[in-house]
């Protein structure tokens, strides 16, 4: 037998050199290292493991000086780094304007109502300033502050009022859209038909509620259809409000001015609870209730069965007898015994 083998480098088996060195292992195919003496000690062995780094084709010479290596480094807690293979994320979809500003309808809404609240308090607040001065002056600090915040809300309640009705049209243009390709079709209305229906006077008392109605289909739900006719009898109420308020401030006597005040403050508050009334129908619309909850289905089914008993009725026991009477009753039965033993004897 030969005394020189080849080892291979996978399964670790030796094979004899017979003739010419082979290549790969007759085992595992697996590649055989140079032929080498059987009991060579490892000193003397022609072959030995050494590591390389992957780059070092392309590092300099041997002979060139290194750069001192850094300390080894230590973590004071298990490293977060590594491979990691995160899922892909999907591309964001194209973020339209309408559907950004359809985005901030419920706090424009929450809003519009604060702004027509603050601006009831202001108009009631110089109601009570005008009953006032009928008796006694009033101070000009006074005067001022009422003026300043009548105007100030007076301003700031229209202008909120405005920017949530470009939101509500934003949101009902979205909407439409929505519910009508949800059914394979596209929306009848053009979009100028809609901006124009709900945005310019006088006709906006009318178009809004076509629209909104459109929206929930012809077989809508009960409760979506209650709510579309409430915003929409609430809506054309408001509107005239809002027409005898504007007639009510040309008014040329002073009690006829003190009861415009008085009006206006009501129209204030009327116009708050409009825009309670508004963020409760679009939420309705959208299957929740005012505070933003999903809204839970209910469904009540008549009981055709009778009904079936399933716990059995309690009936009451038998009544024990007194102690007396037992204790009587088993002595008369010994003695009946012994009499029977006895007679038998």
């Amino acid at each position: 037998m030969s005394s020189v083998v080849q080892p291979c480098a996978r399964c670790g088996a030796r094979w004899a050199v017979q003739g010419a060195p082979m290549h790969w292992c007759p085992r595992c195919r697996g590649v055989l290292l140079s032929p080498g003496k059987v009991d060579a000690p490892p000193t003397q062995r022609n072959y030995r493991w050494v590591a390389r780094r992957p780059d070092h084709r392309t590092r300099k010479a041997a002979g060139t000086t290194q750069a001192p290596l850094d300390p080894t480094p230590r973590y004071t807690q298990t490293p977060r780094w590594g491979l990691l293979d995160p899922p892909a994320m999907p591309a964001p979809a194209p973020q339209r304007p309408l559907r950004g500003l359809a985005a901030h309808r419920d706090r424009l809404l929450v809003w519009t109502a604060l702004a027509f609240l603050l601006a009831a308090c202001a108009e009631y607040g110089r109601y009570l300033i005008l009953l006032q001065n009928r008796t006694r002056l009033i101070p000009s600090w006074l005067l001022w502050f009422s003026d300043a915040t009548v105007w100030i809300f007076g301003l700031l309640a229209p202008i909120c009022a405005l920017v949530t009705a470009v939101s509500l049209v934003a949101w009902l243009i979205e909407a439409r859209k929505a519910v009508f390709a949800a059914h394979g079709r596209r929306d009848p209305r053009r979009r100028w038909s809609l901006i124009a229906g709900c945005l310019v006077p006088g006709v906006n008392l009318v178009w809004p509620g076509v629209f909104l109605t459109e929206l929930i289909g012809a077989k809508p739900e009960p409760r979506k259809l209650k709510a579309v006719r409430i915003w929409w009898a609430a809506w054309a109420f408001s509107g005239l409000l809002l027409i005898a308020a504007t007639l009510w401030r040309d008014a040329g006597t002073l009690q006829a001015e003190a009861d415009g005040v008085s009006f206006s403050g009501f129209t204030n508050l009327c116009a708050a609870g409009f825009a309670v009334l508004t963020l409760w129908t679009v939420r309705t619309l959208e299957g929740r209730d005012l505070r933003g909850q999903v809204r839970s289905a209910h469904r009540w089914v008549m009981a055709a069965d009778p009904a079936e008993v399933v716990i059995a009725p309690v009936e009451p026991g038998a009544i024990p007898e007194p102690i007396d009477e037992v204790e009587r009753a088993n002595s008369g039965r010994m003695e009946q015994n012994s009499q029977e033993e006895v007679g038998a004897k």
